[in-house]
């Protein structure tokens, strides 16, 4: 959609995010051309608009969705808040399932949207919101409509159709290498999925946390999670752990040194890009921000520490 051409939807105006030059490792990695998709600027604030639309419209034609049904998912947050703004727009009702510990601001932009929530027990992560959710269902069969989102092809081909194409549109084709984190797998498989078919050389690295106690919202650890169902190992060269405290120091970094305010997910995808610098790579390195620090601010992440670059 041009900028002279007035929108009939705020989903009209997902996707066809920027790519923006990041210059955090220029120094230390002079051969390392760095770029990030800003997912923030999707009219939801995350990635996740992307398969929240995908799903609902999958949904739609296949005549599953229908104005009497209630949309429900498990979520940690961001898709819950796209479905929830999509939903709204559509006239539809949502009922979102979230573990009790996700941030004050997922919270509140979920039923900002009119969402109604029901919590699962935070200690249980994602799982924990999967298995009630399932539970809710198997209840009232007919009353939902269960986009379910770790399992349905419409969110990772939302990345094949999209995120992938517009990649390979703004840097010209010349993307030698991919990075995104593992949450619901969509980004990364659909993503990466479409890049290999451009080019089967671009090196694809997947990035989930490095332990299952982790403090980075929004990405499963596979090895002990619920493995989602649209997970395609295939297309990942290398699935890297990433560490919790370093992955925000270089958060923080990039706040102080770009004027970017990222989430958690954001800075395993830079401790990811900091990892293949240092393993000597060369050449363009394109890597997901799926969301903006701003709804993150009350889970202290900006709160304390230096800047991972100063130390």
């Amino acid at each position: 959609m041009s900028l002279q051409t007035a929108a009939g939807s705020i989903t009209e105006l997902i996707g066809n995010t920027p790519l923006l030059r990041i210059r955090l490792f220029e120094r230390e990695f002079p051969s390392l051309e760095v770029y990030a998709k800003a997912e923030w600027f999707n009219p939801g604030g995350s990635v996740k608009d992307r398969a929240a639309l995908a799903m609902i419209e999958d949904g739609e034609r296949r005549g599953a969705l229908t104005p009497d049904k209630e949309i429900i998912d498990s979520t940690s947050g961001n898709t819950g808040i796209a479905y929830a703004m999509v939903a709204a727009a559509k006239g539809y009702r949502v009922r979102l399932v979230m573990p009790a510990n996700v941030s004050q601001e997922r919270k509140q932009l979920v039923t900002a949207y009119g969402a109604q929530v029901v919590y699962s027990d935070g200690m249980e992560g994602s799982d924990g919101a999967i298995r009630l959710v399932r539970q809710m269902i198997a209840e009232q069969p007919e009353r939902y409509f269960y986009p379910d989102q770790y399992n349905n092809p419409a969110n990772a081909l939302a990345h094949y159709n999209g995120t992938g194409v517009e990649i390979l549109a703004q840097t010209g084709g010349r993307v030698g290498m991919f990075v995104a984190g593992l949450g619901t797998t969509g980004t990364f498989t659909g993503t990466a999925r479409r890049l290999k078919e451009h080019d089967p050389g671009i090196r694809t690295i997947a990035v989930q946390p490095d332990d299952a106690f982790h403090g980075l919202e929004g990405l499963k650890h596979l090895p002990t999670a619920i493995v989602p169902g649209i997970w395609d190992s295939g297309v990942a060269d290398e699935v890297w752990g990433a560490p919790t405290e370093p992955a925000y120091e270089l958060a923080r970094a990039l706040a102080r040194q770009e004027g970017l305010l990222v989430g958690h997910s954001c800075g395993a995808a830079l401790w990811a890009v900091r990892e293949l610098g240092r393993q000597g790579a060369a050449g363009v390195v394109v890597t997901i921000f799926p969301d903006s620090g701003d709804r993150y601010l009350s889970t202290g992440l900006y709160r304390f520490g230096r800047s991972a670059v100063q130390k």
